[in-house]
């Protein structure tokens, strides 16, 4: 283990920001206490609506964790739209779903995602996947 592992960020020091889009609440209370003590801020949308809203109208953030089968809007879907926004053309995008089909799994991949994680998900290999794709932060949560 590398000596500055464990070293703690400066408490001014910026969180890179990752946008969660998951419509059941449980699932994202879990993701975002996961993210938070691995050093991310998290953004969130509860449907495909609000992703596109946000998409539309924040930064670009470091990474996009995104479920398959969400209201209004797929997650399918959204691939398609993040990747024709220009400043967010190059955000990483995470498929974390329940749907493990391989046509979705090709489908998403195709359409641009990075990653493909499967619910339920072990919360270790999730958060390895997530500093791979977001960049490492300073400071690991142990």
């Amino acid at each position: 283990m590398k000596q500055d592992e464990h070293e703690m960020p400066a408490k001014d020091a910026p969180r890179p920001t990752i946008l969660v889009v998951e419509d059941h609440e449980d699932t994202f209370t879990i993701l975002r206490f996961l993210l938070e003590r691995g050093g991310y801020a998290v953004r969130h949308a509860a449907d495909g609506r609000q992703a596109q809203e946000l998409v539309s109208t924040i930064a670009p953030t470091a990474l996009v964790v995104l479920d398959v089968m969400l209201p209004f809007l797929s997650g399918l879907q959204l691939i398609g739209f993040i990747r024709k926004q220009p400043q967010w053309r190059s955000v990483p995008i995470l498929m974390l779903t329940s749907d493990a089909t391989e046509r979705d799994v090709v489908l998403a991949l195709d359409e641009g995602a990075n990653d493909y994680v499967t619910k339920p998900f072990n919360p270790k290999e999730l958060l390895a996947r997530v500093h791979r794709l977001a960049g490492r932060p300073t400071a690991l949560a142990s």
